[in-house]
């Protein structure tokens, strides 16, 4: 894995044919493998937000494989993209781990911090984990962290830079976040690209984009 280029610094291919459209690759944005940290408790907002920076400094749980449909797609891409966070890079080593990987902070998860809630209310991981994310998206709640406009001038910059790589005619997997990919993957509709394939937002999971 190489950290090498940036995925900010990626240009776009100039080479067309006269007259005519260039071969665009497709783009697969990926979610990264099961994460290590166990989500079977019961905790407070507060403690939610520590789970959470513990969380994003983790890795991925033992003993995963990643499907054949994703190890597949690896090996057709021209260009294979990972977030800065560890769950990611173990993710790129599992699914690629004789390729170069390119290696950016802009794919990182946007922020989940929780709403104070009282000490007495008590809820999975998950659970707060929609919450915060309602309170992030619907009510601007950041805590001094990304805000949601913030983080859709980011998610357009990473969608340009997929479609800028590409433009080159290759193929280009992306792995990285669940909710962030969907942020990228709604910007890439907006460019004209389509959702051909679906696999939702479970661990491992693919959406793959061409252009329309």
């Amino acid at each position: 894995m190489t950290h090498s280029e940036s995925a900010t610094q990626t240009p776009v291919a100039a080479a067309r044919s006269a007259g005519a459209e260039a071969a665009y690759g497709a783009i697969t944005l990926a979610r990264h493998g099961e994460p290590a940290l166990s989500r079977k408790c019961m905790i407070t907002s507060d403690q939610y937000r520590d789970w959470w920076g513990r969380y994003e400094i983790g890795g991925l749980r033992a003993g995963q494989t990643p499907p054949q449909t994703l190890l597949t797609a690896a090996e057709g891409a021209g260009a294979i993209y990972a977030s800065t966070r560890p769950r990611a890079q173990e993710t790129a080593r599992a699914v690629a781990p004789d390729r170069d990987v390119l290696v950016d902070a802009l794919f990182i998860e946007a922020p989940l911090p929780p709403p104070r809630f009282p000490s007495w209310i008590k809820l999975s991981p998950r659970y707060w984990g929609v919450i915060s994310r309602i309170w992030w998206h619907a009510f601007n709640h950041h805590e001094g962290q990304e805000t949601r406009a913030e983080a859709e001038v980011r998610a357009d910059q990473a969608a340009r830079v997929l479609i800028a790589r590409a433009s080159e005619g290759h193929d280009v997997l992306v792995l990285a976040h669940g909710y962030f990919n969907h942020m990228v993957g709604r910007r890439l509709r907006a460019h004209g690209w389509r959702l051909v394939h679906n696999q939702g937002f479970k661990y491992w999971s693919q959406r793959r984009f061409e252009k329309r």
